[in-house]
Parts: structure tokens; sequence; C-alpha cells
């Protein structure tokens, strides 16, 4: 009897392994997007409030659209926020290339690394921009710097308390939890940027991406009219009573 030919074939990896490491890539990036975010969202804040203090920003109310006004401060700030991520990435890339053939190589998203790192830039951009209109609208309430505190607290513990729903929903890959994560505007630039390493669908981040720019349009909208409210308003009263 003649036994056909087995062919057999060694598999460095299984199914599960590349799924364990896929997992690694994603909290890597969550927990970076997460540092960097937070770090550099701060000076947004700090700025408007200096500025409320010193009256500049109601020499820049009278000159130009308080809409222009905002936009063109947080954008400024992403830009120097992208110059700083450069200038310690940069040291840090120095400081890998004399240690970094000791360290393991971390594992390849599944969407591919030139698409994961470019979707990182995108989703920091839009999460910087979604957490700074928010601290734009809390510096407008604001009057002092003791102020500032107050109610930065509230908005600094809601977005832990965002990353862990992000770090939580990563090992529940189209589950309802992952699903609401990715789908909630704060939590889904972590959300996503773990799918993206583990998930090599493309579709799903182009509509997240319009959704989070749309919700940080609306904050946006929404510092403008609470600065117009209670910073606008207070200054006319005040030449009122001159």
């Amino acid at each position: 009897i003649m036994l056909p030919q087995v062919e057999t074939r060694v598999v460095r990896q299984s199914a599960g392994d590349v799924k364990e490491a896929r997992l690694v890539t994603a909290q890597i990036a969550q927990t970076t997007l997460f540092m960097l975010t937070m770090l550099l969202a701060g000076m947004v804040l700090s700025n408007l409030v200096e500025e409320k203090s010193n009256k500049i920003i109601e020499i820049l109310a009278a000159s130009i659209p308080m809409d222009s006004v905002f936009l063109g401060k947080l954008f400024a700030m992403l830009a120097m926020a992208f110059v700083g991520i450069v200038v310690w990435g940069s040291a840090g890339a120095l400081v890998l290339n004399v240690w970094g053939p000791g360290l393991p190589n971390l594992p390849a998203p599944a969407i591919g690394w030139p698409v994961f790192i470019g979707l990182g830039i995108i989703y920091f951009a839009l999460a910087y921009l979604m957490l700074g209109s928010l601290f734009l609208g809390i510096g407008a309430m604001a009057a002092t710097v003791r102020e500032v505190q107050t109610l930065s607290m509230p908005a600094t513990m809601g977005q832990l308390m965002v990353f862990f729903l992000a770090m939580y929903s990563v090992t529940k890959m189209g589950q309802p939890i992952e699903l609401f994560a990715a789908i909630f505007p704060l939590s889904s630039p972590f959300a996503m940027i773990a799918r993206a390493a583990q998930v090599p669908v493309v579709w799903h981040h182009l509509v997240a991406i319009l959704w989070q720019a749309g919700f940080a349009i609306l904050i946006l909208r929404v510092g403008v009219f609470l600065f117009k409210r209670h910073v606008m308003k207070s200054g006319r009263a005040g030449r009122a009573a001159d």
C-alpha cells in the first residue's frame, strides 16, 4: 500500500503568538499617545490664563474674531508640540542607535508600520485638538490660576478614566465595550490606534478621523461661546461703567 507523501512546514509563530505580539504594540502606542497628549496639551491652558491676566486676549478679541483667535492659538500650540516631539524624538533615536541592538524588536502592527505611524501622528493631533479645545473652554471660564486648577481637575480625572477605558477595551476587540471606546470621541484616538495595531482595516480610521475632527470643532465653538459670555461681556460692562 502506497502511503501519501506528507509535507512538513516549520511554523515559527502561531496565530496566537502574532495576536499577543500585536497586543503589546497596541498597548505601547496607547500609552505613548496618552502621555504625549496630557503632557503637551496643558500648555494651552496656562497660555490662555497668562494672556487673560495681561489683557492681551481682549486686544486680540477687539481686532479679529474670537473663533480665529482660539483656532490660531490651538494650532500654534500644536505646532510647538510637534517641534518638541521632533527634538526629543531625535534625542531618543540617538539613544536607541547606541543601545537599540540589545533591545527586543517591537512587533509589527497589523496595518503595517508606515500607515501605523501616519495614523499615530493624526490621532495625536486630534487628541491634542480635542483636549486643547476643552482646556481653552476651561481657561475661558477661569479668572485666576487657582480657578484654573479647580476647573481642570475634573477634566484631568475624566481623561484618565477615558484612558483606562481604552486600555481595558484593547483586549476586547469587536465587543461592545471596544466599540463604545472607539466611538466615544475622547477615547476614540486611543482605541483606534490600538485597533490599527490589531486589525488590518483602513476605512474604520477614515470615519473615526472625520468624527473626531468634528467633535474638536464643536468643543472649540463651545469654548468661544463661554469666552464671549464670561470675558467679553464683563469687559463691555466695565467700559459702560467707566
